[in-house]
């Protein structure tokens, strides 16, 4: 996890409670549910960060504003609880590559960024494929597009072409809609996170890609470094 001062526990369930006007009853269920997880202290107190409080308004927001159910709320808090994992997984990565920069250690050998499409993400299915592929009809695909759930391709043309990817997204739509029961407005914050979540999950595997590279090219370039290059500072 991240460790800036927002995920920083300080505050005890009733102060919590109080700033985001709530039971403290309340924010024990949710924890039980998973769409919290507070620290604790030494003495197994539970403390909430500020990134908590967070957490427990969009809660609020979800379930009073949007009418979301818990259902709905558990999917959306999983993926925000993804994406602050996948924050501090880079964080420490970076901090590792800084270590291992600092250290002028051996660099690993790595694939270089070659540009190419993750084959999932090629657009290639027709609407009246995509839709029976996942049993929908495709005027429900479409009303789905309109309420950018899924963000099918065009081709020169500009016919709908969906990918692997976007048949996936679809699919859980389904789930989300038939077996959980979450309504339209919840099923539009999950589907922005799990855009978001591809969509951080790519950047951030790039700024890694790109930092590793260039260490391996300064490392490169100091092994390749003439030995007389560092004689000129005994001269004199």
């Amino acid at each position: 996890m991240p460790s800036d001062s927002r995920h920083r526990p300080v505050y005890v369930i009733s102060v919590a409670a109080e700033l985001v006007d709530m039971h403290p009853q309340t924010l024990r269920l949710y924890e039980r549910k998973g769409l919290i997880r507070p620290g604790r202290s030494s003495g197994k107190t539970r403390l909430y960060s500020e990134r908590d409080i967070e957490h427990l308004r969009e809660i609020r927001r979800l379930t009073q504003e949007l009418g979301v159910n818990l259902a709905g709320v558990e999917e959306v808090m999983r993926l925000q609880h993804e994406l602050d994992d996948i924050q501090g997984e880079f964080e420490a990565e970076i901090e590792r590559i800084e270590d291992e920069l600092r250290a002028q250690a051996q660099p690993r050998e790595l694939p270089g960024p070659d540009g190419k499409v993750d084959p999932k993400d090629r657009p290639v299915y027709v609407i009246s494929i995509a839709a029976e592929l996942v049993d929908m009809h495709p005027q429900t695909l479409r009303l789905y597009e309109r309420k950018q759930l899924i963000r099918p391709g065009r081709s020169s043309g500009k016919t709908r072409l969906y990918s692997e990817r976007d048949i996936e997204h679809l699919r859980e739509i389904r789930r989300l809609t038939q077996e959980l029961g979450v309504n339209l407005a919840g099923v539009e914050e999950i589907m922005r996170l799990r855009h978001q979540l591809d969509s951080t999950r790519a950047g951030l595997e790039s700024n890694v890609r790109r930092i590793q590279d260039d260490i391996t090219d300064r490392m490169t370039k100091w092994r390749t470094l003439p030995e007389g290059d560092g004689a000129g500072s005994d001269d004199g």
